[in-house]
């Protein structure tokens, strides 16, 4: 006779699950992840706020991506990729001297068709960058995103512009916070890549695929 699960067994479940359905709506929706985290919790918990414990992270959320994308995008999803990630290269070129990285959807593999390409661009001041841009005529919008290290420091400015018909999102970072931004993640994996990295991202998908050979 099979024994019930446990209490920790069906709390992975539980886990599983709804990273399964915040991965499907990230995929086919465009959901950011906190905001697919939280609709997915409730399609499979209920109306009642989910337990922190019951929420999976987003590093879980992540690789139920990667596999949605292979099962139902396997066509589609690969040339996406790389579409995003040399658009991004153009414009990492054009901005060389403010030392930029790309991270988000595009720079870790998991980008599709409703995915922006996202940079964090390092100077001595914002107003270089902004400067920068508003010389060359590329019209921009001003935001502010969260800084990368967490509550304790002030959220910083973001400018987004469109490029072939792409929109871009460009974090303007101090050149101080560099050194905090070359640790990986907790998993190992890289957070963000700079423009040789991305180049041979590029390299190694040409390099895989069939049709560039």
């Amino acid at each position: 006779m099979t024994p019930a699960p446990n209490h920790d067994q069906n709390l992975a479940l539980l886990r599983a699950e709804i990273a399964a359905r915040a991965a499907r709506l990230i995929a086919e929706d465009g959901a950011d992840y906190a905001t697919a985290k939280r609709k997915a919790a409730r399609l499979v918990a209920g109306d009642d706020p989910a337990r922190p414990n019951l929420l999976p992270d987003n590093a879980e959320i992540e690789e139920e991506v990667r596999k949605y994308q292979a099962l139902f995008l396997g066509a589609s999803q690969p040339a996406q990729l790389r579409r995003l990630r040399a658009l991004a290269l153009e414009v990492m070129e054009q901005l060389e001297q403010f030392r930029p990285y790309l991270t988000g959807a595009a720079m870790n593999g998991t980008a599709g068709e409703h995915d922006d390409v996202h940079l964090q661009l390092f100077a001595d001041s914002a107003k270089d960058v902004i400067i920068f841009l508003l010389d060359r005529d590329v019209n921009i919008e001003i935001s502010e995103t969260p800084h990368f290290k967490g509550g304790r420091h002030d959220p910083v400015e973001t400018v987004s512009f469109h490029w072939r018909k792409q929109q871009v999102h460009a974090e303007l970072y101090e050149m101080n916070d560099l050194r905090g931004a070359l640790k990986p993640r907790a998993d190992g994996r890289p957070q963000r890549a700079d423009i040789d990295a991305v180049r041979a991202m590029l390299a190694d998908a040409s390099n895989d695929d069939p049709t560039e050979n």
